[in-house]
């Protein structure tokens, strides 16, 4: 074959190509995505940013949480905390043995970055590592809750001014289908800086539903000021349970000298008032609207008693939060039937009438 013959030029050029990127491949230094693995110090802490809108600031030091039993074995996590924020998360103890040493040796180190990164508990779950994440999330929170314990004021995340009068407040237990849930709250400036569900339904496939559902429930409570929130679609037992020991702890707060804030501004909030009507009877079950009104105006509706059980749990999840909203928007009781809740809409609008006229409107 002659030199210069085509065929020969195309293989002397296709070996030339692939000895160019072996060559390139070795020069390329080794990196390892789970060489962070324990230290979980992979995300900058300074740039970590918790859900509810900013790192809150927290005691120095290394904390231990408590160990959380799970169905595999004990989760542990221990922090490293510097300048107010979480700097290192590891899990000292969890599952292993069998395939629980393939799980966890893939979950952990994820774990580990995501609590650096998220600087609170509210973490997803891995996949496929659903009883050790909801474990670790379990110590995490109590890692949390004794660095702050330590004396560390907690914070909004919106600066130093303040702080000191932020109170935690725990809401009552909410029994329901599937285990009970409570709701712990940190209000300051007469807003829900913080929420999260100190109990919460497990075991078998609750562990899953509650491990996806809380974080966003705990999310939803924050944003909107309020338990005025919608369930999360799969988990409607749960979300029902959650807003029924939030609107609890909020209660408590209220009644405390803390003025609820309905998350339209602070201003006017001394003078609000709350007016519960009186209880409507309807097939299912009875209802009782509570509103609070200032400056003339509802600026917050809820139903304090809605029919439960069976079918109700679900059709009560998904109705009343839409006629709460409806109620401020409209400012009386001229409100429409939620599609599907025709009884309980129609009691709702009775008791809403009843607590306007006893309020005056």
């Amino acid at each position: 074959m002659r030199k210069s013959h085509p065929v020969r030029r195309a293989v002397l050029a296709t070996a030339a190509t692939v000895s160019g990127i072996v060559l390139l491949l070795s020069l390329k230094p080794a990196s390892d995505p789970g060489s962070a693995a324990a230290a979980g110090g992979a995300a900058p802490p300074a740039a970590a940013q918790s859900p509810q809108g900013g790192a809150r600031p927290i005691g120095n030091g290394t904390v231990t949480g408590d160990a959380a039993r799970t169905r595999y074995g004990a989760v542990q996590v221990r922090l490293t905390v510097s300048g107010g924020k979480i700097v290192k998360a590891e899990a000292v103890r969890a599952p292993g043995g069998g395939q629980s040493d393939r799980i966890t040796s893939d979950a952990v180190p994820r774990l580990n970055r995501a609590a650096v990164a998220a600087q609170s508990a509210e973490i997803d779950a891995v996949s496929g590592a659903t009883y050790t994440s909801s474990g670790y999330k379990k110590s995490l929170q109590s890692a949390l809750d004794k660095a702050r314990a330590a004396g560390s004021p907690e914070s909004s995340g919106s600066g130093g001014a303040g702080s000191a009068q932020a109170r935690t407040v725990t809401g009552d237990v909410a029994q329901t289908q599937y285990g009970p849930v409570q709701v712990r709250i940190t209000v300051s400036g007469g807003k829900i800086t913080r929420a999260e569900a100190v109990r919460a339904p497990g075991g078998g496939q609750s562990d899953r539903i509650t491990s996806d559902a809380v974080p966003r429930l705990n999310r939803a409570a924050v944003a909107a000021g309020d338990a005025q929130i919608d369930a999360v679609s799969g988990a409607t037992y749960t979300s029902a349970g959650y807003r029924q020991s939030l609107q609890s702890a909020l209660d408590k707060a209220r009644a405390a000298g803390s003025p609820e804030s309905s998350g339209s501004g602070g201003a006017g909030s001394a003078q609000a008032r709350t007016v519960t009507g009186d209880v409507a009877q309807t097939q299912y079950g009875p209802v009782q609207v509570r509103i609070t009104v200032s400056g003339g105006k509802i600026t917050r509706a809820e139903a304090v008693r809605a029919p439960g059980g069976g079918q109700s749990d679900r059709i009560t999840s998904d109705a009343v939060p839409r006629l709460n909203r409806a109620a401020v928007a409209a400012g009386d009781a001229q409100i429409d039937a939620v599609s599907g809740a025709t009884y309980t809409s129609a009691g709702y609008r009775q008791s809403l009438q009843s607590a306007l006229d006893r309020a005056g409107g």
